[in-house]
């Protein structure tokens, strides 16, 4: 099931995404809903991120070609650093580079997981439970700034670098999952998550051990080798198997 928010005549709305039509929902996704008779045209609403999260708990260095890239030895645990909530942003709106301070912004498309309820100490064999489902991320980032920088907080965190969509797919194995990137086109990340160092599911335990999950949060993944810059006037597109596309485009 895929789980859309959306903006149509002036509100906000949830629904279910069915072929090429969005159907309205009563109730919320973090618990129960139902199917409204209210029908919409894909291409008449305004896709939103899909949830609002109150954190957003990113992954570095978790795919072993990635790491490589950077030559770097793998990680012995999963290396945390966080986004802020107001980097986030949706399918079809525009990622600001930030002249200001960076002359240096890469994409890297990843898997999001979206967290269902409230989830704190978890073990591994549990975390499934939790999860409300998956949706594609660019964890854009300003390379120059997480090289100058200690810590990634600066680099990963300037508003709208944190896109998330186009909706979340509540049915999906996410251990082999084929994530790929596209810039202006052009293909530059293809990967399957089973490269992965650390799980979904490991992710998500090791995670609320360390900081209480909440409905809506989101955990980004990692994201394969191939990552690159971008500059404005780019498109880029993360394609993800099995949940869609996530299409942002790079101003000034």
């Amino acid at each position: 099931m895929k789980l859309a928010r959306f903006f149509k005549d002036g509100l906000i709305h949830y629904g279910i995404v069915e072929g090429e039509d969005v159907v309205e929902i009563e109730g919320s996704i973090f618990g129960s809903f139902k199917k409204t008779a209210v029908t919409h045209k894909l291409n008449s609403i305004k896709f939103l991120a899909p949830c609002e999260p109150s954190k957003i708990v990113a992954i570095g260095l978790n795919y072993k070609a990635h790491a490589a890239e950077f030559n770097k030895p793998l990680p012995e645990e999963p290396m945390l650093f966080m986004k802020p909530s107001t980097a986030v942003i949706g399918n079809g709106d525009e990622i600001i580079y930030p002249h200001h301070m960076s002359h240096r912004v890469d994409y890297e498309g990843e898997l999001a997981v979206v967290i269902g309820k409230k989830a704190h100490m978890l073990k591994k064999e549990d975390a499934r439970k939790y999860i409300l489902g998956y949706t594609c991320c660019n964890d854009v980032t300003a390379r120059d700034l997480q090289g100058k920088d200690i810590q990634y907080t600066r680099a990963k965190g300037f508003d709208t670098f944190a896109p998330l969509g186009p909706w979340i797919e509540t049915d999906l194995n996410p251990l082999n999952v084929q994530i790929e990137t596209y810039l202006n086109n052009e293909k530059r990340q293809d990967t399957s998550t089973h490269d992965m160092i650390f799980d979904v599911y490991h992710l998500i335990s090791f995670v609320s051990c360390v900081m209480t999950l909440l409905p809506g949060d989101v955990i980004t993944t990692g994201t394969p080798s191939g990552i690159g810059k971008m500059k404005p006037g780019d498109k880029v597109e993360i394609r993800i198997e099995g949940i869609g596309s996530l299409v942002n485009t790079i101003r000034n």
